[in-house]
């Protein structure tokens, strides 16, 4: 924790920042102050020098917070507004605030490229986990003592008890990850969104409500309701036999409820009246349209039945009906509703507790049914030749509800001009189909050495899966970036997959060396193990190799690679490899790998 003198100062330099319309950052100042006691050895403000803040800027803080080259500029502003109080509060004379800031000037390009080289994907990684971690913990990111007990209650923890929390917070964030798609322009989306059965239904329903009578619930009277149904011509196929509240009418209930949701009707004084939403559904303004029409598709799709007294079959299919959605959402292809529905029975089976399990699925089957051609009519979902598939506007709406939901759902050329970390982290959740678009974008956005440059530098600082991934798109650049590649040949761990590069194309005066094969073997592995069980890992690599090689010699081999990972890849073909001969050399092998490098 910080001695008084940090705590005081700090409080000082807000206070005195406020007078002057908050011309500092307080918080990022007091983590500079906090810095310098605690690693370059501050014992007070007066004592700040240039050479504790060289050795602050350019030692300290590169190693210890995680920043990127845009917030330089900030970071700079801050020193300078703590430099400029210290003077003010005469903490520091004039002259020694003058030498300040002078050190500064002269170390900011140093200090920048210190940030940038700090800046590599895994750390930015490793400090969005730590941010998710005390987000899910319900810490405010904003209360800087809270921030600090948490960081430090969790650095006291067992490391088996870290690992396990970490493991699972990545498995958490995985499942609120969905793969990329294809967004329709906005006019066309719009343009769906008028079209929709929904809309069409809900303006009926508004133009209907118009001056009628509600109750305390803001429902109209069973009568209105019933009526409603015949002058609407709404089918209502879920429709309860004795009908005493709008509840027994499902069909109009959804609508009314949406209707009021998006504003297209409101209630006040028991009375109905079109509202604002309605103007919208109805006016030129894309944005407006699509806006309410997602409102009228949450309240549609999302009605969130209780289930205190049990739920009919008609509310319990809609209570899971995203499920569906997310499901089409993720498939490559159409889904047949057969398969939607074996998956949906599925699911309500194990989620609720049901008096008879085991007649679920024809009931299932058939709600379903009904509101597959609900969100047919609405334009949400159409048919395909070998089943059901999300629309354009279905695209849109669900990857709306999701964001809602605080999913990652990212869109096709959302990377076109991002770094080359971003597009490799990115690519992690695209298909094979989309990711191809998505790096032909990326390529297509820049001039092919700079392509080269930011590809070869994920290459030399990032881990293995990210290296795999770089070198996969570094491979679609043609001879133009050869000066680049060329010139990143000369070491590891860029080394190996330079040189393939080049040998490919016939640019290169040596082939890769037997080492550079075993190292990007191991590299490759390593890389799928990242994201795979060891397993799946080792039967994905297994498919890559030759079939004519010798498995055992090559694992005999591979213990001498210097890749840091080459034990534990081994580890891997040692437990899964189905050859139990291949198995038995890979353990062999690893131990030596072990032995050798002193990780016993």
């Amino acid at each position: 924790m910080a001695e008084k003198w940090v705590e005081t100062t700090s409080e000082d330099l807000r206070r005195w920042s406020e007078e002057r319309g908050g011309a500092v950052d307080a918080q990022g100042a007091r983590l500079l102050l906090e810095l310098a006691q605690e690693q370059a050895g501050l014992t007070g403000p007066g004592g700040l020098d240039p050479a504790t803040l060289r050795t602050l800027l350019l030692e300290v803080f590169p190693t210890v917070v995680v920043a990127s080259a845009e917030e330089v500029p900030a970071i700079l502003d801050t020193v300078r507004g703590l430099v400029a109080f210290l003077r003010d509060r005469d903490l520091v004379a004039a002259d020694r605030a003058a030498a300040l800031l002078a050190e500064l000037d002269g170390i900011t390009p140093a200090f920048a490229d210190a940030v940038v080289a700090a800046d590599s994907p895994e750390r930015q990684a490793a400090a969005e986990m730590i941010t998710g971690l005390m987000a899910a913990d319900g810490v405010d990111l904003d209360d800087e003592a809270a921030v600090e007990e948490w960081l430090a209650a969790f650095e006291e923890l067992p490391e088996e008890e870290r690992v396990a929390r970490t493991e699972d917070y990545l498995r958490r964030a995985g499942e609120l990850a969905v793969p990329p798609v294809r967004l329709a322009p906005e006019p066309e989306l719009a343009a769906a969104a008028r079209a929709s059965g929904l809309t069409a239904q809900v303006r009926a329903v508004a133009r209907w409500a118009e001056g009628r009578p509600v109750d305390e619930h803001d429902e109209p009277p069973v009568a209105d309701a019933l009526a409603a149904v015949g002058e609407l011509g709404l089918a209502t196929p879920r429709r309860a036999a004795d009908v005493t509240d709008l509840g027994d009418l499902p069909e109009l209930e959804r609508l009314w409820w949406a209707a009021l949701e998006a504003e297209v009707v409101t209630a006040s004084g028991g009375r109905a009246q079109a509202g604002p939403g309605l103007a919208a559904l109805e006016g030129d303004d894309d944005a407006a349209v699509l806006e309410t029409w997602l409102r009228l598709f949450d309240a549609a799709v999302v009605p969130e039945h209780e289930d205190e007294d049990g739920l009919d079959p008609t509310r319990l299919v809609q209570n899971e009906l995203t499920g569906v959605l997310i499901r089409l959402y993720e498939q490559e292809g159409p889904s047949a509703p057969e398969e939607l529905a074996e998956a949906l029975a599925a699911h309500i089976t194990d989620s609720y507790e049901l008096a008879e399990p085991a007649a679920i699925a024809g009931t299932v089957a058939a709600e379903l049914e009904l509101e597959l051609a609900d969100l047919t009519a609405w334009g949400v979902v159409g048919a395909a030749p070998d089943g059901l598939a999300l629309t354009p506007l279905g695209v849109w709406g669900v990857r709306e509800l999701l964001r809602a939901d605080g999913f990652h759902a990212p869109v096709v050329g959302d990377l076109a001009d991002a770094p080359a970390a971003d597009l490799v982290a990115g690519l992690v959740w695209h298909r094979e189909d989309t990711a191809d678009e998505e790096i032909e974008r990326w390529l297509a956005a820049r001039p092919a050495a700079d392509a080269a440059d930011g590809l070869l530098a994920v290459i030399a600082e990032g881990g293995p899966g990210r290296r795999n991934l770089a070198a996969a798109v570094l491979g679609r650049l043609g001879p133009e970036a050869e000066p680049r590649v060329r010139a990143a040949a000369g070491g590891q761990p860029a080394r190996p997959y330079a040189l393939l590069w080049l040998a490919e194309r016939g640019l290169a005066a040596d082939e890769p060396s037997r080492d550079d094969y075993l190292w990007m073997f191991v590299d490759t592995v390593a890389g799928m193990l990242e994201t795979a069980e060891p397993r799946e890992a080792v039967a994905a690599a297994l498919l890559r190799a030759p079939a004519e090689a010798d498995m055992v010699a090559f694992v005999e081999e591979l213990w001498r690679s210097e890749h840091p990972d080459t034990a534990r890849v081994l580890e891997a073909l040692g437990a899964h490899h189905p050859d139990r001969t291949v198995a038995k050399a890979a353990r062999t092998a690893a131990h030596k790998a072990r032995s050798v490098r002193g990780r016993g």
